[in-house]
Parts: C-alpha cells; structure tokens; sequence
C-alpha cells in the first residue's frame, strides 16, 4: 500500500461545450476522505479507473459515486472496447443527469485519463492539436508521444455531440 496521501486541489477541470470533465491522479485509501470531499464538490456520479485497482470503492459508492473500471496499459492508447464504453458511460451518464460531473483517473493524471478526456474533446469537435494544448496548459506534461500520436490520427464520429440542441451538450464530465 502507498503511503501517498491524495493531495485535495490536484484536480483538473476541463470545459468545453457545456461538458465538464476532471482529470485526477490515483487515490488511495488513506486519503480517501479528501478525495470524496472533492469530487462531491464538483458533483461527480462516476469516477472512471484507468489503472489498476489499489482502493476499495466503497467508501465512494457509499457517497453516491459510482466507480466504473476502464483499466488499459499504461503510456499506451485505450483499445476500442475501451473507447467505446467510455462513450457510452459519457452519453449515458449526460443523459441521466446533466448537472453531475465524471471523473477518470490513472495513477498520476498525466497519460490515460488525459487521453479520453482528449477524445471526447476531439468528438465534441475540437482539433486535436487544442485539446492536447488545452489539457498539457491545465495539466503539464500530459499525454505521451505514442498517446500523441494516437490522437493524431483518430478519427472522431461526433459520438457525444447531442443533435436535439444543435450539438452542444451540458454537464461535467470528471476525469
């Protein structure tokens, strides 16, 4: 077990088009407190795990979070599969419930979470090149060459643009 306590305020919200995402680094049990505290204030219903799991979700679920694991390697892109439940929990949980948040951690905040926050930027319309600027301005040293040029070269397919209000769509999306 790390001895690392959570760190309150090493969040990172991103905006766009009326979603809200929030990139965070890894908690841990010890700080686990704080880190629901945090993610309460930013109404966050689920938390999406990219790494591997070195906490009990229990205490979030017994505040409302749902915990929800995406786990892929670390410095790499995320598989299809991934990509498209991270998607549909993004759609899904908007659709739900337009004020609350989603949030997506790895262990530090700085490769996998960054990357799907990237994509739904991307899907959302944004270039890749300013959602990759957006996210390293907020969260420096995000995103890796080979998770870069993931990016590059992905094709968005409007995914989580909302056609009933002119492709916007509004609420927070935690990751």
């Amino acid at each position: 077990m790390s001895s690392v306590v959570r760190v309150p305020g090493a969040c990172t919200e991103i905006s766009y088009k009326g979603m809200r995402f929030l990139i965070t680094q890894m908690p841990n049990d010890i700080g686990m407190n704080s880190y629901v505290e945090e993610l309460t204030r930013y109404k966050v219903a689920t938390l999406v795990r990219v790494c591997e799991s070195t906490y009990s979700p229990e205490k979030l679920a017994k505040n409302g979070i749902n915990c929800v694991d995406l786990s892929f390697p670390d410095g790499q892109a995320p598989p299809q599969e991934v990509i498209d439940t991270w998607f549909e929990l993004v759609r899904t949980q908007f659709t739900e419930s337009p004020e609350s948040c989603v949030a997506v951690h790895c262990v530090a905040g700085l490769g996998r979470a960054p990357v799907l926050v990237a994509l739904s930027l991307m899907e959302l319309g944004m270039k890749y090149e300013d959602a990759v600027e957006l996210i390293r301005l907020k969260r420096r040293g995000a995103i890796n060459a080979k998770q870069l040029t993931f990016l590059e070269r992905y094709k968005p397919k409007s995914r989580l643009k909302n056609k009933s209000n002119g492709g916007t769509s509004s609420g927070c999306f935690i990751m």
